[in-house]
């Protein structure tokens, strides 16, 4: 028996903001924006979901995950993140061949080089 992964959960302090924000980042649709749960997905019948519920407390720590995100023009994504919202981070990954940016709430993610 397996299981099949049906959402992601993010915590956040602005759940309609940020789950905005990360549905134009990815070419995603907004299902539900209620006050308690905001819902994008690449298509209204396609999963996985990401959903984005309301916390009181801003992000302290790095985060336990992040997304990976593979472009077609790594230089080019990173600037559109950078002008939606995004910010550079160093969480200490040294010389690598991606970009580690944070979402506007903090949440860290990587932009990786197109595959060859």
């Amino acid at each position: 028996m397996s299981s099949v992964w049906e959402n992601l959960i993010v915590d956040a302090r602005d759940p309609s903001r940020l789950a905005h924000w990360w549905a134009e980042a990815l070419g995603y649709q907004v299902i539900t924006d209620a006050p308690d749960e905001v819902e994008i997905r690449r298509a209204p019948d396609q999963l996985p979901a990401i959903i984005f519920v309301p916390v009181a407390d801003a992000k302290q720590a790095k985060n336990r995950l992040h997304l990976d995100l593979r472009p077609d023009d790594q230089e080019a994504e990173v600037e559109r993140l950078v002008d939606m919202g995004a910010r550079h981070v160093d969480i200490g990954e040294g010389d690598v061949e991606w970009t580690v940016l944070a979402d506007p709430e903090g949440n860290e993610f990587c932009v990786l080089r197109p595959r060859k």
